[in-house]
């Protein structure tokens, strides 16, 4: 009997407890829709650096944002936030800090390019931008060339002011293993001018990417481009070449070492050496000796100037000293360097001078170079010299374009287009304080689609002086003044001789004028016409 009155409790008991949950449910919140749940309302664990691949590819997503946050602690600076616009009113000049600290022969040749360039002044109190007379180009502390406590030494500078309006020259950063972005001492608001720049760290509008370049770079007077003729189609001995070290471990070494793969010893030739640092035979692999005995079966300079393609992989940083040596062979640069900032990428469009390819994706770049039209090739080597003479030839060249860059943000209602940094003659040869309206300048009026005058003018530098009517300016004037389709002709001066009388110049149809600019005679002289 015990027993039937326990399952009756047990039974009455369940059902209540149903009718309850069922009921209760539907009573309470049965006027509640409940929405399925949805992806979008999920919080993501991921972080967006994580699977965007336009960066470096070797460096783990959480060493990047450590590296980030630790190097550019005003990542967040730009010209706006972090420049002082006033300092520039009286104009755009350059004071570089009086030192007696040693220097190495790269940065004593970019200060006395800025010492004898016309932004230069010697009184701080006219300065816009203030360059640093400590060596700031190598801070790899492995180095033998890097500073210690540089941090007190910038700090202790009188005009600092936490960096602003100061330019701060770099070409190698980091260390080994990983080489990360770091300097040694905290930027604060200055401008970074750097080589191997990744694009997780570049200040759009800020800092400059700067190209590496050797110790033995021109100061000034660079060699022009060696591009021998504008052939066409070009028919060069080799396809595509590279010539180099190979890392057989750390940061780099994956692109090179997968090099292999591509090279058929036929019209595709990419070598690489494993011998070079104190410990390679210890880590040498299997092919090492193979690699090393054929890298010395070709000659460099050849590769360089018989090939239409030059593979320009990263090393250890982003940036290789094969990029400006492909530049000035006219061999079209093919990059291997996931998230390199470009050098000048803020004025110069790289796209019409090199192919940018992916270093996950390297056995798809002989079909990709070869789907390439000879047209297209022989602009892009067009291109690849145009670049190279105006802006990278040399040291005097590298600073000025960084200079006018900064120059141009400052000057903003009179900024230079994008057609003039990458239209010959350049940024570097117009003034706009000359003019800002492009029609007003005869190299950029096929790029305007505007009409050409049936007559010519033409510019003669005069260097040598006139002492008879035998005299080679003498000769071509006579010589022009044969044409129909003069307007008029430039001499400009360029002679420590005083100008000859108007007897000596011979009498022509059309205007001659002539500049004197003493021995110095440029851009400036020119805008003057």
């Amino acid at each position: 009997m015990k027993a039937i009155k326990r399952y009756a409790l047990v039974l009455v008991s369940g059902v209540l407890l149903l009718l309850f949950y069922y009921g209760g449910l539907h009573m309470n919140y049965g006027s509640i829709r409940i929405p399925p749940l949805s992806r979008r309302s999920l919080r993501s664990f991921v972080n967006s650096d994580d699977i965007n691949y336009d960066y470096d590819v070797h460096i783990a997503p959480s060493q990047r944002r450590d590296s980030r946050n630790n190097l550019y602690k005003n990542s967040k600076c730009r010209m706006e936030t972090c420049f002082d616009f006033s300092l520039c009113k009286k104009g755009f000049k350059v004071y570089v800090y009086q030192s007696s600290s040693k220097v190495s022969q790269s940065y004593n040749n970019i200060l006395t390019s800025i010492r004898e360039s016309r932004y230069y002044t010697n009184n701080p109190k006219e300065a816009c931008l203030f360059v640093l007379s400590l060596d700031t180009l190598d801070r790899d502390v492995l180095s033998p060339g890097y500073i210690q406590e540089l941090e007190y030494k910038i700090t202790s500078l009188p005009y600092w002011n936490n960096g602003r309006n100061h330019v701060i020259f770099n070409l190698y950063s980091g260390t080994w293993p990983d080489y990360f972005e770091e300097f040694g001492f905290n930027l604060g608001y200055a401008i970074m001018a750097k080589a191997s720049f990744t694009k997780k760290n570049f200040r759009t509008g800020f800092d400059i990417s700067l190209p590496l370049f050797p110790k033995d770079h021109p100061q000034k007077r660079g060699a022009p481009g060696e591009m021998a003729g504008n052939n066409f189609p070009l028919t060069g001995k080799y396809f595509m070449v590279f010539k180099g070290k190979r890392y057989l471990t750390g940061i780099g070494s994956d692109t090179r070492n997968a090099l292999h793969h591509v090279h058929n010893g036929k019209d595709i030739i990419l070598l690489t050496t494993c011998k070079h640092g104190k410990n390679w035979k210890k880590l040498m692999d299997s092919r090492c000796n193979s690699d090393n005995a054929e890298f010395e079966k070709y000659d460099y300079q050849a590769l360089l100037h018989n090939s239409t393609f030059c593979l320009v992989p990263r090393g250890r940083r982003l940036g290789s000293f094969r990029f400006l040596e492909a530049l000035q062979a006219a061999c079209i640069p093919v990059l291997l360097s996931n998230g390199w900032e470009l050098p000048f990428s803020e004025v110069i469009d790289w796209d019409r001078a090199t192919i940018e390819g992916d270093e996950r994706l390297l056995l798809q770049v002989p079909s990709i170079t070869r789907s390439i039209t000879n047209e297209r090739i022989l602009a892009l080597r067009q291109q690849s010299q145009f670049l190279w003479e105006t802006y990278f030839s040399s040291l005097e060249k590298i600073i000025s374009t960084t200079f006018e860059i900064i120059k141009d943000r400052i000057n903003r209602e009179k900024a230079r287009h994008l057609l003039v940094w990458n239209t010959p003659p350049g940024a570097l040869a117009i003034d706009p304080k000359y003019s800002t309206d492009l029609s007003t300048y005869p190299f950029f009026k096929i790029a305007l689609s505007m009409p050409l005058s049936a007559k010519f003018t033409a510019v003669i530098l005069a260097t040598s002086p006139i002492y008879s009517s035998a005299a080679p300016i003498i000769k071509l004037i006579k010589s022009i003044n044969q044409s129909t389709n003069v307007a008029q002709v430039i001499v400009l001066w360029h002679v420590e001789h005083p100008l000859p009388p108007k007897t000596r110049w011979p009498t022509t149809y059309f205007p001659l004028t002539v500049v004197e600019g003493g021995t110095k005679v440029g851009s400036t002289a020119l805008a003057s016409i």
